[in-house]
């Protein structure tokens, strides 16, 4: 039976089980399996199972992650365990977990070891380590993706349910694809990197590898906060998956933009993953995204590969034959940026952004495919820089652009390999992508990892607010897929549930509003109808900033739902619909908007 972190959470919860047991068989399984190449240190297992003993004795089962065992990429500090970043001469022994590591402690997880990765977090394929090359579990001649290599192998094969990785141009989404496993790449500065090896300090990210969309983002939570030790994390409301709303709308490349570089059965497995989201609801729209692709470029064309040369640069000095050959090359091409150069590309990537901006007003998500193709480990060792470029064909600009992403199993080719698609939005609208990409993966009724175990069912969601969240029902131009829902989202919005109102309700047409918006105003006592309606769940303070910027004639006053509940929504003034269409019998905005 898979260990996911919930079962096991519920399992240590319940009595079912407990901590140093479920320790010990994660210890029995990784020697079962028996790939040297997974973990570069293994901690001893008669301490790791003293840890989990102590934490059964505290008593503190509420905690999110009691039990759990976890994986860390070796460039993440673990306090007493070597880090070497897949350099022996570069190791170091660090005297306190990185806060990530420390956050995890807290919330009760357990640390097994340190995972292997392409040396200094600088590649795609998981080959460039002289710990070995871990196994793909589908087929061992198959490159296993990297750089956070031995995590996710560590995920798919369930040695563990919960590994950490980074990733700076895809190092956390691209192993995902290529082992059918969940890769949770957060938004830029919602995770601490402070005691993380950096490869570009301004851009690298701590992600996530779990066996479900719901496990991945329980560990993002734990992990998630500002930190003063690290000066690029940021402060923002992660808030938590809703519902996938209907009509979400997914960009897509254009005809002639996707590139597979040959590979048919990964561009079979793309189309099939877009048909499953259309089937679910979403709405697909084509955009361009060659933009994207220059901004990828000039992410090991242009001046940030100065930022690894920074982190090596001692190293390359004194004992320059110590480090991987193809390792070396990059990034002794920092060296060579000036100044000049640099502030050129600053220049060129802000026009981009501003590209991007444009780009997702008219959608809620980016669709794309999380790696072209598959190369054999011989592929790769015979032309490393080419095969390693192709990989990051639809990663290497998304930090770049702030973006946030979440990598997806999608399909099992035809030759037995799996394939993944990525969301992507931007910055602070992780928890928007988990909403999408639960549903979508619990639909492809896919096994989880390399394990062959199915899939729980999805965990139910509540339709309350938590804690210092107010919900409030949007009826037009707010909700999903409409004009104005960014203003929800941007605000740390989440949506609660698609619903109905009591029939108490006429919906409106208003006159002479930009963009089109409906007045929905209640006619208690006399003929109402129930109307479409969406609840959103926003943080009190974002509340009072939406509050505060809605326009006359509308009104933030209180709505009945159909199961009598009441929330805060939005209301017309009578004096407003004179003149205006009643639509009522549409049963809400969205349906009039279809049919108009």
């Amino acid at each position: 039976m898979t260990e996911t972190i919930a079962a096991i959470v519920a399992a240590h919860r319940a009595g079912a089980a407990r901590p140093e047991d479920t320790i010990a068989r994660c210890y029995a399984r990784i020697r079962a399996h028996d790939d040297p190449a997974i973990f570069i240190t293994l901690r001893d297992e008669a301490d790791a199972i003293a840890d989990a003993q102590k934490l059964a004795q505290s008593g503190n089962k509420d905690l999110p992650l009691y039990g759990v065992p976890v994986a860390i990429k070796d460039n993440i500090d673990v306090a007493g365990l070597p880090t070497t970043a897949a350099c022996p001469a570069f190791s170091y022994r660090p005297a306190k977990d990185a806060t990530v590591v420390a956050r995890l402690r807290a919330a009760g997880a357990i640390v097994i070891g340190k995972t292997n990765l392409d040396q200094f977090a600088t590649g795609l394929v998981g080959v460039r380590s002289p710990y070995g090359v871990p196994r793909n579990p589908f087929d061992p001649k198959v490159i296993p993706g990297g750089s956070s290599s031995g995590s996710a192998v560590a995920v798919s094969a369930g040695l563990v349910p919960l590994a950490l990785g980074t990733d700076t141009a895809g190092s956390g989404r691209v192993p995902a694809g290529l082992n059918n496993i969940i890769g949770l790449k957060p938004s830029v500065g919602l995770v601490s990197a402070a005691g993380v090896v950096p490869a570009c300090r301004t851009l690298d990210c701590v992600s996530v590898f779990a066996l479900s969309v719901d496990d991945a983002f329980a560990a993002l939570t734990v992990i998630a906060g500002q930190d003063p030790a690290d000066p690029y994390s940021r402060s923002r409301a992660i808030g938590s998956p809703g519902p996938m709303a209907q009509g979400v709308k997914l960009g897509v490349p254009m005809p002639g933009q996707l590139l597979f570089f040959g590979d048919r059965l990964s561009a079979a497995a793309y189309d099939g993953a877009r048909a499953r989201f259309e089937k679910l609801g979403a709405t697909i729209v084509e955009v361009d995204i060659e933009p994207f692709y220059e901004a990828a470029r000039l992410l090991y064309d242009g001046p940030w590969v100065a930022e690894r040369y920074i982190t090596a640069r001692s190293l390359i000095a004194s004992a320059p034959e110590s480090m991987h050959p193809i390792t070396r090359e990059i990034t002794l091409s920092g060296a060579r940026p000036s100044a000049v150069d640099t502030f050129k590309a600053f220049y060129k990537l802000e026009a981009i952004r501003r590209v991007r901006d444009h780009i997702m007003q008219s959608i809620d998500m980016l669709l794309l495919p999380t790696a072209p193709t598959h190369y054999t480990v011989e592929q790769v060792l015979a032309n490393p820089v080419e095969l390693n470029s192709r990989l990051g064909t639809y990663t290497n600009f998304v930090n770049l652009l702030d973006l946030c992403g979440l990598a997806l199993p999608a399909a099992m080719r035809d030759d037995g390999m799996p394939t993944g698609v990525t969301l992507l939005a931007p910055a602070g609208y992780d928890a928007a992508l988990a909403a999408v990409g639960r549903v979508f993966h619990a639909d492809t009724g896919l096994p989880l990892g390399a394990t062959g175990s199915k899939q729980p069912p999805l965990a139910v969601l509540s339709p309350l607010p938590a804690d210092g969240e107010i919900a409030i029902a949007v009826v037009g131009a707010h909700l999903t897929g409409m004009p104005l829902n960014g203003e929800l989202r941007s605000l740390g919005g989440r949506l609660l549930e698609e619903t109905t109102t009591a029939p108490d309700y006429r919906l409106y047409a208003l006159g002479n509003t930009t963009p089109p918006k409906p007045g929905m105003l209640r006619v208690a006592g006399q003929q109402g109808a129930s109307i479409a309606v969406e609840v959103w769940a926003l943080p009190a303070e974002g509340f009072g900033h939406f509050v505060a910027a809605v326009p006359s004639p509308l009104s933030i006053g209180t709505i009945t739902l159909a199961d009598g509940r009441s929330v805060k929504g939005f209301l017309v003034e009578p004096a407003a619909i004179e003149g205006a269409r009643d639509i009522s019998q549409f049963g809400g905005w969205r349906a009039y908007v279809a049919a108009a």
